[in-house]
């Protein structure tokens, strides 16, 4: 059957392909980027004795709502499931799953339960904000411990993987939820002089914070616990003027959690990279002593965060204590852009390229170099030497194997991409250990 063409350009356009706002297509470079941060982010978690689960990426709506603070709630993607009626959601944070999990699946088991993840989450967000509506998580959960090793334990996990990953500038800023609960609990604050001294202690704006407690009727020791707020940033020294400062009885057990934390991290050796501060209130609806959040030089958002929340598995019917953290893997990727060792993490090693008609060296040859480690693709398109090296630099590819020429057979030549060198090797060379590292460190012709 013959078909035509409408002779109107304006007929035949495509329709939209464009993504919706906020998420991205993760092109070969950035996707194997990622997939090294995870590694090496993933291995950490298994030396400490974490093992990994998978978690889906529907929940009916109600069940993800049980663990998901208010915050959360409003971050929700909803929709109707035409198979039930129920609602479904897409999960804004893998935590409440793990939570879920926890108390359905492996309730029976032992604990304590030391799991780990990485998986992405969709959250709303403002279209003016610019930002990305999905985030790469790789966290762990340590549940069934109420002890200040395990919040420790954490922190120093925080610690190894950033280490692990190359940062030597970045902090650990650790929190004592209960600390500031205990200072509200004490004033008698609430309503709206409440919520606005959240946001003036969020801000670490003391003007704020002085003129909210003239304003309202609060004791002496109320004024001055509330107003040290702002100040309560800094290094070990914080931990004794909040001492000093505090007088009701929920924050000094607070302090005493938090010394003791300290004292693990000591013995840890982690000690350097941590600053305290007293007046954090991110988490207040979720987490219930210990937080932290990792930040790295030059990048304005925190890495990683987390803290202790021991009511979240209870809201799923499983009473037990837990903390965990999680690493934002975008953030680290946008904080280790352009360092060798993750532009390393992109490229692939062999490229093999076959004068002759006669393939079987090839395969053979690509088998061999595969079962020695070694990423390895054949270029079966038939072209000459030139083009096929000029797709291997794009590629990023680090070598290309010339094989097959009728007048110097027993030898294959590799030709680095980095600079065009050719280094000339005995086909038996192809089994010798270091075969990358003999062709990127000989003289070449």
């Amino acid at each position: 059957m013959l078909t035509f063409r409408d002779s109107n350009p304006m007929n035949n356009r495509l329709p939209d392909i464009s993504l919706p706002f906020g998420v991205s297509d993760f092109l070969p470079d950035a996707a194997a980027k990622i997939g090294y941060i995870e590694d090496r982010i993933r291995r950490v978690f298994e030396l400490w004795g974490f093992r990994r689960v998978i978690t889906p990426k529907l929940e009916y709506e109600d069940v993800m709502a049980l663990g998901l603070g208010d915050g959360l709630k409003n971050k929700t993607y909803r929709f109707d499931d035409r198979q039930t009626g129920r609602l479904l959601a897409f999960p804004p944070d893998i935590t409440p799953q793990i939570a879920r999990i926890v108390a359905t699946r492996l309730a029976a088991s032992p604990l304590p339960h030391r799991i780990s993840y990485s998986g992405r989450v969709l959250r709303q967000t403002e279209s003016q904000t610019g930002r990305s509506r999905e985030i790469f998580q790789s966290g762990v959960e340590l549940i069934g411990l109420d002890s200040p090793e395990a919040d420790a334990e954490m922190v120093a996990m925080a610690v190894e993987a950033l280490q692990g990953l190359g940062f030597s500038d970045f902090k650990i800023d650790l929190g004592q939820v209960e600390f500031f609960r205990g200072i509200v609990e004490s004033s008698g604050l609430s309503g709206q002089p409440l919520r606005d001294l959240l946001e003036a202690v969020a801000r670490k704006d003391a003007s704020a914070v002085a003129r909210i407690c003239a304003e309202s009727p609060l004791s002496e020791e109320s004024r001055r616990e509330i107003a040290s707020l702002p100040r309560l940033f800094g290094g070990r020294e914080v931990v004794e003027a909040a001492d000093r400062v505090a007088c009701n009885s929920r924050s000094r057990a607070a302090l005493d959690n938090l010394r003791q934390v300290l004292d693990i991290l000591d013995i840890h050796g982690v000690s350097d990279y941590l600053t305290i501060d007293l007046g954090e209130t991110r988490g207040l609806d979720y987490h219930t002593g210990i937080t932290f959040e990792g930040f790295v030089t030059g990048l304005g958002v925190p890495v990683c965060g987390g803290g202790r929340y021991d009511s979240l598995a209870g809201r799923y019917g499983f009473e037990t204590p837990a903390t965990g953290f999680t690493f934002d893997v975008l953030s680290l990727l946008q904080a280790l852009e352009r360092r060798p060792e993750l532009e390393a993490s992109t490229a692939r090693d062999f490229l093999l390229f076959n004068r002759g008609s006669d393939r079987r060296q090839a395969l053979e040859t690509a088998r061999l170099l595969r079962s020695r480690g070694y990423s390895t693709a054949r270029d079966i398109i038939r072209r000459d030497v030139q083009p096929s090296l000029e797709y291997a630099r794009r590629m990023n590819i680090r070598c290309m194997l010339v094989m097959g020429d009728e007048s110097d057979k027993g030898v294959v030549r590799a030709i680095r991409t980095r600079d065009g060198k050719t280094v000339r090797l005995a086909s038996d060379m192809l089994c010798r250990d270091g075969l990358m590292e003999y062709i990127e460190e000989n003289q070449g012709e």
